[in-house]
């Protein structure tokens, strides 16, 4: 095999498992030590991986780079569908939380119970809401982040501790073993303290977002109570859901699993 092959190889491994090890390579691909060296030392100077102590993992992604309103509309099908399966899991009378993310807006948008209580830090869900009449919304204070539309800050934080909800969506930007994961470090912050603030945290992400790990680290996957996405992760992040007790729902496939 060589040296290109191998590195695809490698590539497509760490994606899946997100770190590899030099005998790793060297069992898989029967070559020595050195030459397994050589791959790493070519592929980090390539900007693909960053080496360990025996070893390598894939860079952390940079911060998210498109905007709100530009994210709203990416990849909108898939979005809209994990959305509107959200919403109908909403009963009447409900209390619920809403973070700042374009699928849990879908969700927003969707939404048809009454008589229902909203708190969010988004302004654009704010907005959707307003529209409906049998929704309260309690929108946060804060600093906002004009960008990415959210609301911020150490008054947004003394805000959410007056509350407890029944359910919260969060969207994700980054899930992998070790949990969710975000660009922002102040938005992360108060999804942490949403997540506390709620009976049930119920996470929308498209496929799009599995084997991401992202800057700042929100939560582990033992927080999650439901996850819906919209085709099923690999195998190991499978396993790894099911021994955190997370239940999976996949929207668009026949093949669902529980």
């Amino acid at each position: 095999m060589f040296q290109e092959e191998r590195i695809n190889a490698i590539m497509e491994h760490l994606k899946q498992y997100q770190r590899v090890d030099i005998k790793d390579i060297c069992q898989q691909y029967d070559v020595s030590r050195d030459t397994a060296r050589r791959d790493l030392l070519k592929m980090e100077a390539l900007g693909l991986i960053v080496r360990t102590h025996g070893g390598a993992v894939l860079p952390i992604k940079p911060k998210e780079i498109y905007e709100y309103k530009e994210r709203l509309v990416r990849e909108s099908g898939e979005k809209r569908e994990i959305g509107h399966f959200a919403a109908s899991l909403v009963n009447n009378g409900d209390f619920i939380m809403m973070d700042a993310s374009t699928t849990v807006q879908f969700a927003a948008e969707n939404l048809s119970s009454e008589n229902n209580v909203v708190v969010t830090n988004s302004i654009d869900i704010a907005d959707v809401l307003s529209r409906k009449n049998t929704v309260r919304t309690y929108l946060l204070g804060g600093e906002l982040n004009a960008r990415h539309r959210f609301l911020f800050g150490q008054s947004t934080l003394n805000m959410l501790a007056d509350y407890q909800v029944d359910k919260l969506f969060l969207g994700a930007c980054g899930i992998t073993a070790n949990g969710l994961s975000y660009p922002y470090e102040e938005d992360g912050v108060v999804k942490r303290e949403m997540i506390n603030r709620a009976n049930q945290v119920i996470v929308l992400a498209d496929h799009t977002k599995f084997g991401n790990q992202m800057f700042y680290k929100i939560a582990g996957l033992e927080s999650i109570d439901l996850l819906i996405t919209n085709q099923k992760p690999n195998q190991e992040m499978m396993d790894n859901l099911k021994e955190h007790q997370v239940e999976l729902l996949v929207v668009s496939e026949e093949d669902r699993h529980d």
